[in-house]
């Protein structure tokens, strides 16, 4: 075999060499491409399921895009305006009592709704003092009492209803006193009492020879601490 042959021989192996080797370069850097693109394609899957997800959970949760929640549990929720400032509580207290409160702007309590552990329920209306205005409450024995008071938080008048289904209706003056009261006791006896300076006026029908022993009105709770003294 002649040299010149020898050498070309030589030259094609080396060309062919070069092609392989550029092949298996772009091969490899086109692995690597491929490997990272794969990898970002499946963060990004990743990415969307898991968005997905949480929407799904989200929306669930508080009723998103016409999703209605089926539970929702907390101990307390509160309400705050656009300053921050508390304007309302919905919760339970730690010896079991639920209570609703509404505030002002100036996040004083105004507005009360509680039931108690034993059943006891109540509505409050406050001034800015928290001074108790008006005041509805039920209790277990199923008796239910109204209560009015004055700018100074003094009850002036009170509607009750105690359990055994008597009924009386009393006002006091400003300082707490009893002054009048009308009531019906349970054998549906009415009375009517004024008192003036104090001295007692009572005025009520003739009682039948039965029910000479009328109940006495102060079966409910009145404003004042003494009642007026009656004639009989």
């Amino acid at each position: 075999m002649s040299a010149d042959h020898s050498t070309d021989s030589s030259d094609f192996v080396h060309r062919v060499e070069n092609v392989l080797l550029e092949r298996l370069d772009r091969i490899e850097r086109e692995n690597r491409w491929l490997r990272r693109y794969g990898g970002f394609m499946v963060a990004g899957v990743a990415a969307v399921l898991g968005l997905t997800l949480a929407v799904f959970l989200f929306s669930g949760s508080f009723g998103i895009g016409g999703a209605v929640p089926e539970n929702l549990a907390a101990h307390q929720f509160t309400i705050r305006d656009g300053n921050g400032t508390s304007r309302g509580t919905w919760g339970v207290g730690e010896d079991g009592t639920v209570r609703f409160l509404l505030s002002d702007a100036r996040g004083q309590p105004r507005v009360r709704l509680s039931l108690l552990g034993d059943g006891s329920s109540g509505l409050s209306f406050a001034d800015s003092t928290d001074r108790k205005l008006v005041v509805l409450g039920a209790l277990p024995d199923q008796s239910s009492s109204f209560v009015m008071s004055d700018r100074s938080g003094v009850p002036r008048a009170v509607l009750g209803m105690s359990s055994n289904g008597s009924s009386n209706l009393v006002f006091a003056d400003g300082n707490g006193s009893t002054k009048a009261g009308l009531g019906v006791d349970a054998r549906g006896q009415g009375s009517f009492t004024l008192a003036d300076r104090g001295s007692a006026q009572q005025a009520e029908p003739e009682p039948e020879p039965d029910t000479a022993d009328e109940a006495p009105m102060d079966s409910q709770p009145r404003p004042a601490a003494k009642p007026p003294a009656r004639k009989k």
